[in-house]
């Protein structure tokens, strides 16, 4: 009769949940029963845990093995229980030392020949059990440094069960050859390496890729203007235009103008895209705002996240601290798109199945796109629209009203003259120089909100600014008539006065000014009532 424990993490969310994974062996005749609340995955661990620890030359024990994972009222899924449950068997039938297992999380899959794979998830499982106050953990070789990430936590990262069997008995480690097809896509990092279903329109800009230049964009003075106030104060942005014009090309270019994600920002944008498998390979920490851009077929589930089984992050998840870009947006269902109204508020979005609840971080800046119709010629000078009166307001109705009142810039992308495009070659600034003043900006909010959990303009709630940072007298008066006559919400007004505080920390003021407030009533209604593009301050 032996006993043995050690520890794993099961998964819920972006958080993790210490399981105790117990083997007990008894007389009896030979079985092996997993319990604790295992799904299909977890359930088939039995035969690979079997076949990995005869392939590895060790005897597997022929008596009566059950092996728990506690707490058994937790869900548990997915194969990365694997080699704590074998570590547990082999310590119970007396090939361990059951101490030396006893206080160490082992997170990761056993392949059939004894070879530990990765899983997603290691960084919040590693987070999860440095919380928990475990010092030491046993990963997969390919995910050892994303587990260093998490300070204080001594990592072991192995190729086999055998190397890890011999570490645990104080023996000489046996040289492991690394595998030749180690980063093929479908091999060793198969599942891990962006699955459509769970990274949906992620770009390349997580591989550190060159971002595109804003100089490459040529005119479109207010489009661009509204880019730099939208990357500045993290607002919303919806641009608006025929085909040709710009918008996307504009979009493109918004995630070059953020500041790098700070340390705490970092570990959480890569622990959501550690669990969605779409950590690039020899990329352990994402350390610039992730671009996420869905197809406009995107499901809710896609989008919002979940999916059957164990829900996945979705792209308002993917996009934690950097921007999702919605192109051709009327063309998305209705109901999709309204399904982002809670995570806008709120930051977060929460998925709630049978059993239970997952709450995943959806801090994002949202950017959307649309022609003005189905044809994209309604109010072209240049051509004459050909859709009936129905099917234009059917197709702009897609973007209900309370999305939009979310988004703080609303901007008209008009075609450029061919004068215009013709003349003005390199004239733009570049993505460097915007940058610079979108950090100048941000640094200024955030001196001015220091001491409170708000960190950009867009984040304060609107009580706070009327009191405690309010705009110079007299500012709001053309604020507040759009307000009595109905064309403001209340909500609009509080988001008025977050840009026009953007607005001011671009052009150096102290306060809004009746300009600053005006420019930003102009850029949510796009009615310019003598508003002017701010000048930029040399």
């Amino acid at each position: 009769m032996g006993f043995a424990r050690t520890c794993g993490v099961a998964l819920v969310g972006v958080e993790g949940v210490l399981v105790e994974v117990q083997a007990d062996l008894e007389p009896g005749v030979a079985a092996f029963t997993l319990v604790g609340l295992p799904d299909k995955s977890l359930t088939e661990s039995r035969d690979r845990v079997r076949a990995a620890v005869v392939n590895t030359g060790v005897p597997w024990p022929q008596k009566k093995l059950t092996v728990g994972l506690s707490p058994a009222s937790v869900p548990k899924g997915g194969s990365g229980f694997d080699i704590a449950v074998a570590c547990a068997v082999l310590a119970a039938a007396e090939r361990i030392d059951p101490r030396e297992i006893a206080e160490v999380v082992m997170i990761g899959e056993l392949g059939l020949d004894g070879r530990v794979l990765p899983v997603r998830g290691v960084l919040p499982a590693v987070l999860a059990a440095a919380d928990a106050g475990y010092r030491q953990v046993v990963v997969p070789e390919q995910t050892a440094a994303e587990a260093s990430l998490v300070p204080d936590v001594s990592v072991v990262g192995v190729r086999s069960l055998g190397q890890l069997i011999a570490v645990l008995n104080d023996e000489p480690v046996p040289e492991e050859p690394e595998r030749p097809d180690a980063g093929l896509p479908g091999t060793v990092h198969a599942g891990l390496a962006g699955l459509p279903a769970a990274a949906p329109g992620l770009t390349g800009l997580l591989a550190e890729e060159r971002p595109l230049d804003l100089a490459e964009v040529t005119g479109q003075r207010h489009a661009r203007r509204a880019l730099e106030i939208a990357a500045a104060g993290r607002h919303h942005l919806f641009f608006k235009g025929p085909p040709g014009a710009g918008k996307t090309m504009l979009a493109e270019r918004l995630p070059g103008l953020l500041p790098p994600l700070s340390r705490k920002e970092a570990l959480e944008v890569t622990a959501v895209h550690s669990i969605a498998g779409a950590l690039p390979p020899g990329q352990p920490l994402v350390a610039r705002p992730p671009y996420c851009a869905p197809h406009h077929s995107a499901t809710m589930a896609s989008l919002v996240g979940g999916g059957s089984g164990v829900p996945r992050p979705g792209a308002v998840s993917l996009a934690h601290h950097g921007v999702l870009f919605l192109d051709e947006a009327a063309e998305c269902s209705a109901r999709v798109l309204d399904a982002m109204r809670q995570p806008l508020e709120s930051g977060h979005v929460l998925v709630a199945r049978a059993a239970g609840m997952m709450r995943m971080p959806a801090r994002f800046l949202l950017a959307l796109a649309a022609n003005p119709c189905p044809c994209g010629l309604h109010g072209s000078a240049a051509a004459a629209c050909e859709c009936r009166p129905a099917s234009v307001r059917q197709y702009r109705a897609r973007l209900s009203g309370p999305l939009l009142d979310r988004v703080d810039l609303r901007v008209l992308v008009e075609p450029l003259a061919r004068s215009e495009l013709m003349a003005a070659v390199g004239g733009g600034e570049p993505t460097a120089v915007v940058a610079a003043r979108v950090l100048e900006a941000r640094d200024r909010a955030a001196t001015r909100y220091a001491g409170t959990p708000w960190q950009t303009n867009s984040d304060v709630p609107g009580h706070e600014l009327r009191t405690r940072h309010p705009a110079l007298p007299g500012a709001l008066n053309e604020a507040e008539d759009e307000l009595e006559r109905g064309i403001l919400t209340a909500r609009g007004l509080d988001r008025v006065l977050r840009v026009a505080w953007t607005v001011a920390d671009l052009a150096g003021h102290d306060r809004p000014t009746r300009s600053d407030v005006n420019y930003a009533l102009a850029l949510r209604t796009g009615v310019h009532r003598g508003a002017l593009v701010p000048e930029v301050p040399a």
